[in-house]
């Protein structure tokens, strides 16, 4: 009897652990759920059955079920603090070749209206709050003022979408009756509505629709020659002309789960071990079009490492997706702006925030969550060197206003910006030149940073041809890596030996005289910052240092005075410069022009100085001390011509490494549709 017992419980036990290796994959329809548990036996797949996507989401945030294949829209829900999920998995489709898909507008081929001419038309969509059926056309129609919209103080967007077409069917839009007219008796985001997603939307074209709004790859190849694509600029085209004729294009569906790295671990293995044994199933089947995986899916990507919803999105569709939720109607009076501060920096911007009312500071954790936060509309604007400047642009921001630190130059229209000198510094007679600095100590302001890491490191890997920094040099400081790395040993965190590595204020070795401290200190042997630096740093200022006391380094030279700067540097950079969302760029120079003018001189007012940290616990707070005004940079400028040949050919070669681009940098530019529609 006793030996009956424990074979049950070890019975149990083994059943628990098999079921903890299997990932529990949410489905919403009777036809994913046959799918689903057709693949129960041969995968590591188990099923969880739920009626809607909003009850998955609930299901997958509580531990119920691990996983779904969502889009868009949906991916960006997901995202919301309700549920807390990020993607970890993309499709590849293979007509496209690419993690995206195309966001088309179709019509029959004998009908002879354009876009602009939608107004009245019957309309067949996906479902609400899907992308290409929702989102991209109805973000795409108020951005060209076709569909009139002020905001749900005046009326909902769907209301305003029922009076706009001539009868539609919106799977999901139960609510309201017109945009569920051309629906039947089914307005049901399920597969129990014939006209929901791609298949069912252009099935309702063909039935009873005047126009479709779904994906590219939706009409089959046969029926192609019946229909046409609506085009943006008001013509029609063939449907395979979908490159040049769409409204937009968009991140791929993907995977989404709780943010779990053992998690994200056990969906990939299972997923990409079914992938790999070629089970045609995992993308069709004969349950049904489009479950769990859309059919055009050609194989899963994983993402790479803590993408979330925004990044993945990218910012142009999290614009869209951002004009389509909006609450208030917009009114004349002039938005404050929140700005994105790192560290000791918070009591300057608070100070900054009583003067003006028009300001509100957010606490960042460190350069590359101030982007993010901006690119999620958290924040509005930052300041940041060039590197991240490289950064920022890569996820679909934009630089505003550039620093200048030539006083003379700010009454110019002309000059638009600073730029400094990249050095490496050593101590003098130290022996140490460009040639030998392998193994020795190294004093960065930070990873990612221009004067610090991008110029060197680039130079370094333009002569080695290896991306292995890590083992270049003996020991570092570069404030933002690994903090267990060599790269981190050299920090020191502050004065109770907290926050060691971090790229903050927090760090004592952080940022330019961080990194010059730490060679003066004798921690390091060489130091890469500004020049600029060192002269703040003399003649009784900051650190004290005697300028004869150290040399600089430069490729193919031997060490030269300080003074030598202009024919020993390791680049010359542009300036920092504040970084915001293209829509917000015109309220961010506006807003600086005119904080600058009343509190932008040291003989203006003595309570605050936004270009001085005189009365602070650090330096260089919001803005470079140095600085003397903020100039625009012309409307139209990207990042790459503000960064300019020399730093854009530099980063190209560090790029070449991959371990030096950010996660937030990876994942900003993992498929082409996130940034560069």
């Amino acid at each position: 009897m006793k030996s009956l017992l424990v074979a049950a419980l070890l019975g149990c036990l083994i059943a628990v652990l098999v079921d903890g290796e299997r990932v529990k994959w949410c489905v919403t329809s009777p036809a994913e759920l046959a799918k689903c548990r057709s693949l129960e036996g041969s995968t590591k797949l188990t099923c969880v059955d739920r009626a809607s996507i909003i009850d998955c989401l609930t299901a997958i945030k509580n531990s119920e079920a691990d996983a779904i294949t969502l889009d868009g829209g949906e991916i960006y829900t997901a995202g919301l603090d309700d549920y807390q999920l990020h993607p970890i998995i993309a499709e590849e489709y293979k007509s496209a070749s690419e993690t995206c898909y195309y966001a088309v507008a179709v019509a029959k081929k004998e009908t002879n209206f354009v876009f602009k001419d939608l107004k009245g038309k019957k309309s067949c969509h996906t479902g609400l709050g899907k992308s290409a059926g929702w989102n991209i056309p109805i973000g795409t129609l108020l951005s060209r003022s076709y569909l009139s919209w002020n905001g749900s103080d005046s009326k909902s967007l769907e209301t305003a979408v029922s009076e706009f077409f001539g009868g539609s069917c919106v799977p999901g839009a139960k609510n309201h009756p017109r945009l569920c007219e051309l629906c039947n008796t089914d307005c049901s985001m399920t597969s129990t509505n014939r006209y929901y997603n791609y298949d069912g939307a252009f099935r309702c074209l063909k039935e009873k629709g005047d126009v479709a709004f779904i994906k590219h790859l939706t009409i089959p190849d046969g029926e192609k020659d019946q229909y046409e694509l609506l085009c943006l600029d008001n013509t029609r085209a063939p449907i395979d002309n979908y490159k040049s004729c769409n409204l937009q294009r968009v991140p791929a569906h993907a995977v989404v789960t709780r943010k779990d790295k053992d998690l994200e671990d056990l969906i990939w293995n299972a997923l990409d071990e079914t992938q790999r044994q070629h089970l045609g199933v995992l993308f069709k089947t004969d349950h049904g079009k489009n479950l769990m995986f859309k059919d055009s899916t050609e194989k899963l990507v994983r993402l790479p490492p803590n993408t979330d919803a925004f990044t993945y999105l990218g910012v142009k569709y999290m614009r869209i997706l951002q004009s389509l939720k909006r609450v208030n109607i917009p009114t004349s009076s002039p938005e404050g702006l929140r700005w994105c501060v790192l560290g000791e920096e918070t009591s300057k911007c608070d100070d900054w925030n009583i003067k003006t009312m028009e300001l509100t500071c957010v606490k960042g954790e460190s350069p590359e969550h101030c982007l993010k936060l901006i690119m999620r509309s958290d924040a509005d604007a930052a300041t940041v060197d060039g590197g991240q400047v490289y950064t920022a642009g890569k996820c679909g921001l934009v630089p505003a206003m550039v620093e200048q630190y030539d006083a003379e130059k700010c009454s110019s229209a002309r000059d638009s910006g600073s730029h400094y000198f990249a050095v490496a510094v050593i101590k003098r007679d130290s022996g140490i030149t460009w040639d030998n600095l392998q193994n020795k100590k190294s004093c960065h302001t930070g990873i990612g940073r221009t004067a610090g890491w991008n110029i060197p490191m680039g130079r370094i890997h333009e002569n080695t041809q290896s991306c292995d920094f890590k083992s270049f040099f003996s020991q570092s400081c570069a404030p933002g890596a690994d903090v267990s790395s060599t790269l981190c040993s050299l920090c020191v965190g502050d004065t109770e030996n907290q926050h060691k590595c971090k790229p903050t204020s927090e760090e004592r070795y952080n940022g330019y005289t961080g990194a010059l401290k730490c060679l003066a200190d004798g921690v390091g042997d060489v130091a890469f910052t500004k020049y600029s630096v060192l002269i703040d740093n003399s003649n009784g200022m900051g650190l004290n240092l005697n300028l004869d006391d150290y040399q600089l380094i430069c490729p193919g030279r031997a060490p030269v005075p300080i003074d030598k700067f202009s024919e020993c540097h390791l680049a010359k950079v542009p300036a920092h410069a504040v970084v915001t969302r293209p829509e917000k760029r015109d309220d961010v120079v506006k807003f600086l022009k005119t904080e600058q003018g009343k509190y932008g001189t040291s003989d203006g007012n003595a309570e605050f100085q936004m270009f001085s940290s005189a009365s602070y616990a650090a330096k260089n707070m919001l803005f470079k001390d140095r600085t003397q005004c903020l100039q625009e940079i012309p409307i139209g400028q990207n990042f790459e011509q503000f960064l300019g040949e020399e730093y854009m050919k530099v980063m190209k070669s560090l790029r070449k490494c991959e371990e030096n681009t950010s996660e937030l940098e990876r994942s900003c530019t993992f498929h082409p549709c996130q940034n560069n529609i």
